[in-house]
């Protein structure tokens, strides 16, 4: 550390050179790595210096203190303000790794990432999604502390507090997550609005001019204004009265982008690029900084700041004698607590899982249902819904009550807003010790990709419940029949997605799923679907791996035929079709690429041989994929066209989906 001998100061020259110190530290990260957003950090300072000091309960020595105050910076561009507090404050992130700030190899990328760095909460960078996961938050924090804390002992209370920017409510996504959030009065959220008029095009009103607090007003939050983010005062008296009020709090706040920088302040220029060299020389001698040179650090400044190890430790024992004394009293809770907070499930908590009957017709989304209703009462932290279509989804857990502003059961009633699902799973999947569920329409899931995909970067377990998955839709159309949406889904890394073929194939997809780490989306039908004999077929437990070998011949088969989902029994009759015309045929179900990718090379050559070059995938869905599995020799019963308005069983005729078309197909390729 860079530091320099300084007469003591007083309180008002401390405020001002600590919060000086997280705006030159930030201009100098960007700076030097000539990439990054300077202006948001210098504008914040004051805010992030006050609430990490004065307000924030947290141990920069264990930043997973399970009460702690969350910090989402959902304006992730301005991630040099975060990692500025993280490192004056004492977390383990030294000096040198900000001098690195967007280098390969460092801990500090261009915008959070979670898992990354201790102290960041959550990837941020995708405009609204921090916003929303700190919803998640919330709910994940109500409903731990219904079940946990008790009159006489208190186990959670803390807040989640959000820097959000114009960018983050422009989008869409933090309209749906705050209107659930003052719908659902989630009290512990304290946002902080940062108000600076600016945008990369310019000036917002090119394109914002809407009130922000009144529309925030209308979703049933407490607004405050705040006029200068510099006057610390007004800052905590906010912080304060939204503390006070049992709604969600936005406080809107009037700042300036980079704040003393003679040139460029309240300017676009500030925003996404740096300053430049002399600009940043300027802005010091503007500041009254002591050093022109980069990244210096005043002593005073630092030991203030690190107060924050030792207030933070001694927070977090107090927390844990409370704990302790918990444990004495309700000890069968305390223990449910930690196993929870370990990732750990009970014993036993699969022993209900159905078996279905054979030749029993059944949608997958059916068997779905009853395998949710049977591992619930096993799984007290499996928790979640559906963006208002538990009926047709088949994911309402019956007798274990609603998630309301009143109530705090285990049914989430998302409303009709599937992207703000996605990112409220995340929250609460970050939050710790839940298994969060989502549920929805297969076709919807592009409204939920961006916080897919941020799940699966994270390794966060949520759980998305996919129905209605093929042309199987049938009558409502091709608007509502997914052709692609496999696909973009497979396409992502480290989610895992699974389409049963069967009742049983669902149940096991259910087992798989509550136990892979990691997202995983489980893809069912509508339709009903028959349900296969398994003491003539391998058993529904080899999902587990992936693909298997559900039916063979005797003799070493001449094609196989791959199939997942809705299509495995038209495999399945295919393949009797073919026998009885005396071609050895395998079936291979593969409910889950990603599962089978994971098996062993010797495992992979035991269920496709590469001997045998005739194969034929059916699905109905784009064959995008496939080719990695039949190859150049085989082919596919696939769609690469939209659906139509019709009953199903029209539309599996119209479009191939016969023994006659996969007959025919397997006897051209032989």
């Amino acid at each position: 550390m860079t530091t320099q001998q300084q007469s003591p100061v007083q309180p008002k020259q401390l405020e001002d050179l600590c919060i000086n110190t997280i705006r030159t530290l930030a201009m100098d990260g960007v700076q030097k790595a000539n990439s990054g957003h300077p202006g948001t950090a210098m504008a914040l300072a004051p805010l992030t210096y006050l609430l990490w000091t004065k307000y924030m309960r947290h141990n920069p020595r264990n930043p997973h203190w399970f009460n702690r105050d969350r910090f989402i910076l959902s304006a992730g561009h301005a991630s040099m303000l975060l990692y500025s507090m993280l490192h004056l404050t004492g977390y383990d992130l030294p000096l040198e790794e900000l001098k690195n700030f967007r280098q390969w190899g460092s801990r500090t990328p261009g915008h959070p990432e979670y898992h990354h760095v201790p102290g960041v909460e959550t990837t941020t960078g995708p405009l609204g999604q921090g916003f929303v996961n700190g919803v998640g938050m919330a709910i994940a924090q109500r409903f731990q502390a219904s079940r946990y804390n008790r009159p006489d002992h208190t186990l959670l209370d803390h807040y989640i507090y959000t820097i959000c920017s114009d960018g983050d409510l422009m989008e869409g996504i933090t309209s749906e997550a705050a209107s659930i959030a003052g719908h659902l009065k989630l009290g512990k959220l304290i946002y902080f609005y940062d108000d600076n008029k600016i945008t990369i095009e310019g000036d917002t009103s090119l394109a914002f001019t809407e009130n922000v607090g009144a529309r925030f007003e209308s979703y049933g939050w407490h607004v405050q204004h705040i006029a200068d983010v510099n006057d610390l005062e007004v800052v905590s008296q906010a912080i304060e009265a939204a503390q006070a009020d049992e709604r969600p709090s936005i406080i809107v706040t009037r700042t300036h982008i980079g704040y003393g920088s003679p040139n460029k302040q309240d300017k676009e220029s500030a925003h996404g690029s740096p300053l430049g060299a002399q600009e940043v020389i300027l802005t010091k001698r503007n500041l009254g900084w002591a050093s022109e040179e980069p990244f210096y650090e005043p002593e005073e400044a630092v030991a203030y700041f690190r107060q924050a190890v030792e207030r933070g430790a001694q927070q977090e024992l107090a927390w844990q004698e409370q704990f302790a004394a918990y444990a004495n009293a309700y000890p069968e809770l305390a223990q449910q607590w930690q196993q929870e907070q370990d990732g750990k499930l009970p014993e036993g908590w699969d022993s209900e899982i159905p078996t279905f009957k054979a030749g029993e017709a059944l949608a997958s989304r059916v068997a779905s249902g009853k395998t949710i209703n049977a591992i619930a009462p096993k799984l007290p932290n499996l928790i979640g819904g559906s963006a208002d279509l538990a009926p047709s989804t088949n994911t309402y857990m019956k007798d274990l009550g609603d998630f309301t502003a009143d109530e705090n059961g285990r049914n989430m009633h998302f409303g009709i807003r599937e992207h703000a699902m996605g990112a409220i799973l995340n929250g609460m999947a970050l939050y710790g010790g839940l298994i969060p569920f989502g549920a929805t329409f297969l076709i919807f899931s592009e409204y939920m990709r961006p916080p897919i995909r941020l799940a699966a970067i994270m390794r966060q377990k949520a759980i998305y419940v996919y129905t209605h998955d093929s042309i199987g839709v049938g009558e409502d159309g091709p608007t509502h029949q997914p052709i692609e949406q496999l696909a973009a889904l497979r396409a992502i890394p480290g989610l895992t997605v699974i389409r049963p073929g069967d009742a049983n194939e669902t149940a096991e997809a259910w087992r798989n799923a509550i136990t892979i780490e990691g997202p995983v989306a489980i893809v069912l039908s509508r339709q009903n679907l028959p349900t296969v004999d398994r003491t003539t077929h391998a058993s529904a437990a080899n999902v587990a791996k992936g693909a298997y070998v559900i039916s063979d011949s005797e003799s070493t088969p001449q094609v196989i035929l791959i199939a997942t989902g809705s299509e495995l029994a038209l495999a399945l009759s295919s393949a009797e079709k073919l026998r009885q015309e005396g071609i050895a045929v395998r079936v291979v179900s593969m409910p889950s690429r990603e599962l089978f990718e994971k098996q062993s090379a010797e495992y992979k050559e035991s269920v496709l041989p590469k001997s045998v070059r005739a194969r034929i995938a059916i699905e109905a869905a784009s064959p995008f994929g496939w080719e990695r599995y039949v190859g150049l020799d085989g082919d596919t019963v696939t769609l690469d066209h939209y659906g139509a308005s019709a009953p199903f069983s029209v539309l599996y005729e119209k479009f191939g989906f016969t023994v006659e078309n996969v007959t025919a197909k397997a006897k051209n390729l032989l």
